[in-house]
């Protein structure tokens, strides 16, 4: 086991020094929550930063359970501003794709998300001068009002073809975390695939077993 967090899991790599990542991106599944009694919330995507940081550029898809329904729609964010929600339909197993990137001798960075089951490109080109000492593929738990929300109830999913800088992050064991909240984990990733690029992310403590590469 890598990390452990009271609102993310899957994925996260870091290095010391900064500037050290220009780019990073993936591809995931929507996953369907489940019905509950109280608002429950989940959120998923990859960034830049954030991981020991006060910094972050990302982007990706929320699912939540409110006043009785599902809601699912996508976004874009970078802190401390609140996320931009993106006026674009989406839906459980939908395959997304998203794509941080850092244009070449400025602060310019471009942000790309897709859906490429219903066919739709989002593009943000934004100023950004975080560290980019950091770069993750997470479930999260989002706050609201400066609090952490009780994670929804989700279907497992994976990520895949996960790269930095335009390369196979080579992701670890160690790279793992999972997500405890009231003193149980909620939300646990599985060990990266044959080729370390992807993983399973699942609903509760049990650790999925890895995605089959192809």
């Amino acid at each position: 086991m890598g990390w452990t967090s009271g609102n993310w899991s899957g994925y996260a790599i870091k290095k010391a020094k900064r500037n050290a990542y220009r780019s990073v991106s993936g591809y995931w599944r929507v996953p369907k929550v489940r019905p509950s009694k109280t608002n429950k919330y989940s959120s998923t995507w990859v960034g830049i930063d954030g991981f020991g940081n006060n910094s972050l550029i990302q982007t990706g898809t929320e699912q939540d359970y409110v006043k009785g329904k599902a809601v699912y729609y996508a976004w874009w964010e970078i802190l401390p501003a609140p996320e931009t929600k993106i006026r674009f339909p989406v839906s459980p197993n939908d395959l997304m794709y998203a794509r941080i990137s850092k244009r070449c001798g400025t602060n310019q960075w471009l942000i790309i998300l897709s859906n490429k089951t219903k066919g739709w490109t989002f593009r943000k080109v934004t100023k950004y001068n975080g560290p980019a000492s950091t770069a993750e593929w997470i479930m999260e738990a989002p706050s609201i009002d400066g609090e952490i929300t009780r994670l929804a109830r989700y279907n497992k999913f994976p990520f895949s073809r996960c790269r930095v800088n335009r390369k196979n992050p080579l992701l670890k064991p160690g790279n793992r975390g999972v997500m405890i909240q009231n003193k149980g984990v909620v939300s646990t990733p599985s060990l990266p695939n044959r080729t370390k690029d992807g993983f399973f992310v699942a609903y509760g403590s049990k650790t999925p077993s890895p995605p089959k590469s192809k």
